[in-house]
């Protein structure tokens, strides 16, 4: 069971790093980073309606319909946003290692708006990992353009990190009391309303559509039901540390499918960033 649970947990982590490369395929076809994440939204919302209403899962409690609806604009819709939007200005790479500056806004809003401590490794565990990111960002690419750092990059990448960290602080409270298939299905569905306004609504070639289904069933769906089981199986914290192999990943398929390369700097950094979430995680 142990060993099933970590594998889910890695092939989670693999699924999520296809996002930026695959996504970048849509992109090349011309569809602005909007109107992929609406209808990666869109997609996956009703996957998960109606693996909810397969399931016989319970409805979403009443209280929490806001909080849902709350972590669907900020967690799905601003997220999708920013992190696309970084991919394509900055590189799958680039974007997958800011995407891990999460852990450490995490900590800050559950100090600050959530009053729980941080214990002096977790600390050291950040510091270790923003400095990581400082690094990535400064001085990403071995040369050429596969990777540009530039302000806007940099800053849509940091601002997907707050976003993601907003998941799990928003959403943490939310899949404890209800269905995980009836909070996605809910906050997807309102991520893919607000962005409705913005979509182009232009037609899509067969590779952009391939591009757009890849994210919405297995960079998405089979994402989110893999990680959940595995962390039902092995527990959050051993989870959060085969998660690292995520941003790990997300450079090895940069690489192998569009040519991303990190200087021997940004290495350096991604490693910074990779083990001080891995610090943080063994801690706990």
């Amino acid at each position: 069971m142990s060993r099933h649970g970590a594998s889910l947990i890695a092939l989670a982590a693999l699924q999520w790093a296809l996002l930026g490369p695959v996504a970048r395929v849509a992109f090349a076809e011309g569809v602005p980073p909007l109107t992929v994440a609406f209808w990666r939204a869109s997609i996956a919302a009703c996957l998960f309606a109606i693996h909810a209403s397969l399931t016989r899962a319970h409805p979403l409690r009443r209280t929490d319909r806001l909080y849902a609806m709350g972590l669907g604009v900020i967690a799905v819709a601003g997220l999708y946003v920013a992190y696309f939007e970084a991919v394509r200005l900055g590189g799958a790479a680039l974007s997958a290692i800011l995407l891990y500056s999460a852990p450490v806004w995490v900590a800050i809003g559950a100090h600050f708006v959530l009053r729980e401590g941080v214990a002096r490794h977790e600390a050291l565990a950040l510091l270790l990992t923003l400095g990581g990111v400082i690094l990535v960002a400064l001085v990403p690419a071995a040369g050429g353009a596969q990777i540009e750092v530039t302000p806007a990059a940099i800053a849509w990448g940091l601002g997907s990190g707050i976003a993601y960290a907003m998941y799990f602080l928003i959403g943490r409270p939310l899949f404890a009391h209800n269905a995980p298939a009836r909070v996605m299905a809910w906050a997807l569905a309102t991520g893919a309303v607000v962005l409705a306004p913005f979509v182009s609504w232009q037609w899509l070639t067969w590779r952009a559509w391939g591009a757009i289904a890849f994210l919405a069933t297995v960079a998405t769906y089979g994402a989110y039901l893999a990680n959940a089981n595995g962390i039902r199986l092995i527990g959050p914290s051993r989870a959060s540390t085969i998660a690292t192999l995520e941003p790990v990943l997300a450079v090895i398929a940069a690489y192998l499918l569009w040519g991303e390369r990190l200087s021997i700097i940004g290495l350096v950094g991604a490693g910074a960033v990779v083990g001080g979430v891995l610090w943080a995680a063994r801690g706990r």
